[in-house]
């Protein structure tokens, strides 16, 4: 009954403490919309007089998941700024609920590092940024930490694998139909599936193709209206317009030097020079702070040196798979805090590695006064890093969210400016 009380106490206390985040001062910190959310919200709108279609073309074209979910949040509160920002930040809000979950599976035995990881990440104002106003960034990585949860469920348990195997199939085809760097997440379980494939197919062939299928059929079912889509059509002019991959007038070696300048720019964002838009960032501000950025580097240094730790490869390509669609944009894209959300998760376990080795360490001292004395500190470097955060978004940021949000207060007062009827 204790353990239960305790686990009830965790999760109210993650849950307070990602609400108050996001929630805090919600709809005036913005106080004012970005062109971006009139667009999404006149896209959702549309929606409601039509077919259902897998993609629409307004708004620079988007896969329509999440503009369903923003119809049905109008529906029930009306149209407005609330109804507009709600979906983003409830799955923002649920988002650090499944990252706790999954750290809470891998360090079923430490409790301490399950619950700092999961502070850390839900007071990232990378994160939390993002889950404040109408972008679907926290839809997607909410979409693909649930299918993570699912997939390393049936991994490390034999009992209903299965089921297991199902979910993280249906939530990695869900994250495809949302935000474009989704479209490549499936290929994270995937690759473990194929090798998980190799190892067994010698010992029992039959039960290493179910493995495969459990976990593709569900996924294809629902990646095959939007695919069927985009072979219909032009494809995503969108998409196409930013992959600098795919320009056919540029040489190799441009190509690469590019990559190259985003591979640097990219890092820089993490440790040195940040995003320079105001919706994503207070412009120039590295994305991590001095102590995580710190930790940061620590982590995914012990993380590759025990990269034969399942949830340390899971989590290194993971990672890279967030970093990848940004380093295939053009270099003046970059550094991009929005196209890269999702490697949130893999920085944040990076660190939760780091985290785990000084518990470690603490719990070999046979002094307990030095053990407790240790845990102490480390809490109290995590508040500190927590109110570093806060003080720059509330205090820095919010001061120039006036300029970056650039159209009207109200959602209805900027349709009605438009003259769109809905």
């Amino acid at each position: 009954m204790r353990l239960i009380r305790n686990k009830l106490f965790v999760f109210i206390f993650l849950f307070l403490i990602a609400a108050g985040v996001i929630f805090y001062e919600f709809n005036r910190i913005p106080g004012t919309l970005t062109f971006d959310e009139v667009d999404s919200a006149m896209l959702s709108l549309t929606l409601n007089t039509q077919q259902y279609t897998p993609y629409s073309l307004l708004a620079t074209g988007h896969t329509t998941l999440y503009y369903y979910i923003i119809l049905f949040s109008f529906k029930l509160f009306g149209v407005g700024n609330f109804a507009l920002r709600f979906p983003s930040a409830l799955f923002g809000l649920l988002g650090s609920i499944v990252f706790y979950f999954i750290m809470a599976r891998i360090y079923k035995n430490n409790i301490f590092v399950s619950v700092l990881a999961s502070v850390i990440f839900s007071t990232s104002r990378w994160y939390f940024n993002f889950a404040r106003f109408s972008f679907e960034a926290t839809f997607l990585l909410f979409l693909e930490l649930v299918s993570i949860y699912f997939f390393i469920n049936s991994i490390k348990s034999e009992q209903n694998k299965s089921r297991n195997l199902v979910f993280s199939g249906i939530f990695a085809g869900l994250a495809f139909n949302s935000y474009p760097p989704g479209r490549i997440f499936f290929l994270v379980p995937l690759f473990f599936l194929i090798l998980e494939f190799k190892k067994k197919i010698k010992l029992n062939f039959n039960l290493a193709i179910k493995n495969l299928l459990i976990f593709l059929i569900p996924f294809i079912i629902l990646a095959t209206p939007l695919s069927l889509y985009y072979l219909s059509s032009s494809g995503d002019d969108r998409v196409d317009k930013l992959f600098f991959w795919k320009n056919h007038e540029m040489s190799v070696g441009d190509k690469i030097t590019g990559t190259i300048q985003n591979a640097g720019s990219i890092s820089r964002m993490l440790i040195d020079k940040g995003d320079l838009s105001g919706k994503h960032n207070y412009p120039g501000k590295a994305a991590l702070n001095p102590l995580l950025a710190l930790m940061f580097l620590a982590g995914i240094v012990i993380t590759i040196k025990n990269s034969n730790r399942f949830e340390n490869r899971l989590f290194l390509i993971f990672f890279f798979a967030g970093i990848l669609p940004s380093l295939a944009i053009y270099p003046w894209e970059n550094p991009n805090m929005l196209r890269t959300h999702t490697a949130i998760a893999g920085i944040v376990y990076f660190i939760s590695v780091l985290l785990n080795e000084l518990y470690k360490f603490l719990r070999k001292n046979k002094n307990i006064n030095i053990y407790k004395s240790g845990l102490i500190f480390i809490v109290i470097l995590i508040a500190l890093s927590t109110i570093y955060e806060l003080r720059t978004y509330f205090i820095y940021q919010a001061s120039i969210f006036p300029t970056a949000f650039e159209t009207k207060p109200e959602l209805t007062e900027a349709l009605k400016h438009l003259n769109f009827d809905y």
